[in-house]
Formats: C-alpha cells, structure tokens, sequence
C-alpha cells in the first residue's frame, strides 16, 4: 500500500509513522517543517515562553521560598526566544529521526492534488515532481484568522506567529480575542513586563469552558491588572507613531505599542487541489469527512484541522491514527465525546466533559463538587493556591459527566478525569480511591467528594 500525506503536523505525522507501523510505504510532503504549527508556531512555542515567564514569576516569589536573590530579576528574550528555538529543534530532530527509522520518505515543498492518486509536488528548488499513491490523507492544518480592520504587518499588528519572534518586549500590547491563545500571550507579555489589554466581543475570557472556571480566570488576569474589555468590538484602528489606536464600539479608543490579534483559525484548504478532484468543503472552508476520516472522494481522507471541529494537536493525532488504520483496512472511527483539553495561562485551566451550562441545556439534573487549591498542603508548598477543581455528575446515576480545573498543573490533573468519564465511572469511585498525600492530586479526591457533602477539608454546608 503506498500511502502520500498532504502535511506533517501532529495528525499528518502520526498517520504516517501509524501506517509505516502497519506495513505501509509512506511519502509526506511538507511545505514548511515537520511538526507543523504546534510544534513550530504554537503549542510548544508558546508553552516554552510560558515556561520561561513562569520561571521569572517564581524567581520574584523566591523571598516567600527563604531565598534571598541579590540584584535585579530581568527578563533576556532574545535568550527566552533563544531557549524556544532550541526546544523546537530537538523535538524537529526527533520526528525526521522517526521518519529515518520507520522508512518515511519526507518531500519538502508544496503538494497540489491532481488527481485521487496523484500529488504536484514543487519543491524548495522550484523544480516539480509528481507522487503517486493508493491513498491520500490531507492534513494541511489551519492559520491565523485575519480580518479587514488589523491587516497584519508583522511589527506593530501582530499574529500569534509573530508574537512567539518578538525581539522586544512591547511596553504595551492589545490583544483582540479573549480566547485560549489571547489569554496565553498575556499572561506571558504581562509577565514579562508589558501592560497589557484584551479586548472580546463575547461576554466572558475563554468563553469555551465552564463559566465558573472563566469567572476565576478573569479574576486572575484583574489581579495580574491585565485589563479585560468584554461585550465589545473594534469599530476602526489606525496605525500611528505612537502606537496602534482602536476605537471600540462603547466608545472607548485605546493605544498600544503593539496589538495581537487572536481570533481564531482560518483552514488551510485552499490552493491544494480539492476543486480539481472534487472534494467537499463546509462553509467555512473545512473538509467534510465521515466517522472514518474519510472524504466524499473514495481514498482520500482529511484530518486535524483542516477539517474544522476541535482544534487541538492531540485530536489531530488521533484523528491521524484513525485514518491510517481505515487506509490500511481497518475499520476505526472516532469517539470525541472525552477529549481533555488544557490553556496554559497563569493558573493553567484544565477540561474534559460537559461544562455545567451544557449540562442544563442538554436537560440533564446534576449534582457539582468543587475543592479550592488554597486547602491543599501541596499547593502552599509550592506557592500557588489560587483556583479549584469541579466536578460535574449526573444527579440520578453519580457519573461523572465533565470535570474543570484552573490551577497549578491542571493541564496534567485533568487526565484522571478523562479516564474515570471514558469508563463511566461515578464520583464514588474517584472519592474512594486513595490518592496520594501531599499531593494536587487529592483536590481532584475531595471534590469527588463535595459532589454529597463528604469532603473531609471543606466546611460543613
């Protein structure tokens, strides 16, 4: 079976070193870099610069630690940037060492459909060669949505491209959108000394998740004096000497050295040959595929986030193990109903599951357990006791339907509840298996057992 993929992010990747694992023969072209955006423009990114943002507020809390540091804590980016660089490198060199070992013929440049079996390939010479194969899987990923008010220009409207190679750092930035990515960066700029604003058309930051947890987050971003507009758009901006003006519809005009914006993704869908072939999109732009990740065109699949849905590394490469499964004859579809999620702001958010309000619209009666950070001996010892742990179950049955954390390593805390809502397990079995003391972990135990008023470290009710 040879097998072509259109993309090397964390779907196209995964999908081809799957389907090498299963005796196919294997070409991925790729216009850019192995690792795609996340890697190379966004999730590791950015993570690295909050990794280094993190460390800097640690090193200001080192008095509270009985550490004594002589001196002025001052932030280097061209080092921080530096440090990014170097991470993303290793982790390119990993996967081309994966693609080596496995027999994956890499093609870098720029493929084009011509055909159900056949690729256009231009490569980084400018010459043009054709692949052929029995399957295809698009995996062309996605970029920052622009829109006519902030053209990007690199320097004083940014993307969140450009933000992750800044050489400076802004003494004032605007952020438009106040979603996962937007509240990212500014967690990142503020701490490392920039004023920072965010401005978002919807009622609430990171409107996605639980409105408890944004509630919470909105107060952390208030205690870090981040300004937070909600309920309001950008009328016009113009771009002056003294920075980027933007004039809202409350009649607010503000200014700023620089402005990101941040409002969302636009598919990488166009210019790759879907037309020729036929091949449907969604008004948007994305793919359309079925359980299978398969097109309307037999033998052409799409995964990640060309084609629209959750727009996340970790649903593409599953998305990618999917597909080369089905390439390869198999008969896989994929379950999105417990897909954990994480935004690393400052405290980091956690989620899987329903969200309370999703609940109640569903029509679905149910009972929540919440235990705050600021009771648990782990979290003093570490000098980060703000946020807490929710859990959302079904009234009558006790099963766990959604579980909400914003805290210090909620990103990695949130998988035990995928695991317990992925085997249907109740909020009894979570309360009566012995967690591990001192540890964050025992939040997750004793909101388990708020859900009945049984949580032995909250007052009684």
């Amino acid at each position: 079976m040879k097998l072509a993929i259109l993309g090397a992010g964390p779907g196209g990747y995964v999908a081809a070193i799957k389907a090498a694992q299963l005796g196919a023969q294997v070409t991925v072209i790729e216009e850019t870099e192995v690792g795609g955006t996340c890697l190379n423009r966004g999730c590791i990114p950015t993570k690295s610069l909050a990794a280094s943002s993190e460390m800097l507020a640690k090193l200001r809390q080192s008095e509270d630690f009985g550490i004594e540091l002589k001196g002025e804590i001052i932030p280097n980016l061209s080092k921080i940037i530096e440090r990014k660089n170097k991470i993303v490198n290793t982790q390119v060199k990993g996967i081309r060492g994966l693609f080596k070992s496995w027999g994956i013929t890499l093609k870098e440049g720029r493929g084009v459909l011509q055909s159900p079996s056949e690729i256009e390939v231009t490569l980084k010479d400018g010459s043009k060669e054709t692949t052929t194969a029995d399957k295809i899987i698009i995996a062309t990923g996605s970029r920052p949505s622009q829109i006519p008010a902030f053209p990007f220009d690199g320097d004083r409207i940014i993307s969140s491209n450009d933000a992750i190679n800044l050489t400076d750092i802004p003494k004032s930035l605007l952020i438009v959108g106040a979603g996962v990515i937007g509240c990212e960066f500014a967690c990142i700029f503020k701490e490392l000394g920039s004023e920072v604003s965010i401005i978002e058309m919807l009622p609430r930051a990171v409107a996605t998740e639980d409105i408890e947890i944004s509630e919470q987050l909105e107060r952390e971003l208030k205690k870090k004096k981040i300004k937070l507009y909600t309920n309001v758009k950008v009328e016009k901006v113009d771009v002056k000497d003294d920075g980027v003006h933007a004039w809202l519809t409350d009649g607010k005009e503000t200014v700023a050295e620089k402005t990101l914006v941040s409002i969302g993704r636009a598919f990488n869908s166009n210019g790759i040959g879907l037309e020729t072939i036929g091949i449907n999109k969604d008004i948007r732009g994305e793919i359309i595929v079925n359980e299978k990740m398969e097109t309307n065109v037999p033998g052409i699949y799409a995964i990640g986030d060309v084609i629209g849905g959750l727009l996340l590394a970790h649903v593409a490469s599953k998305e990618g193990i999917t597909a080369a499964k089905n390439v390869m004859g198999g008969d896989e579809r994929i379950d999105y109903s417990v897909v954990p999620a994480g935004i690393f702001t400052s405290p980091e958010i956690g989620s899987v599951g329903l969200r309370e309000h999703q609940a109640a619209e569903k029509g679905i009666k149910v009972r929540t357990g919440h235990f705050q950070f600021r009771t648990l001996a782990k979290a003093h010892i570490m000098g980060e006791i703000s946020g807490f742990f929710k859990i959302v179950s079904e009234e009558t049955t006790d099963r766990i339907l959604g579980v909400h954390i914003i805290g210090p390593h909620a990103s990695d805390l949130i998988h035990e509840a995928a695991i317990a809502i992925k085997k249907g397990l109740k909020t009894k079995d979570i309360a009566e298996t012995i967690h591990a003391h001192p540890t964050l972990s025992e939040g997750m135990m004793e909101a388990a057992e708020d859900v009945h008023g049984e949580a032995i470290h909250v007052t009684k009710r």
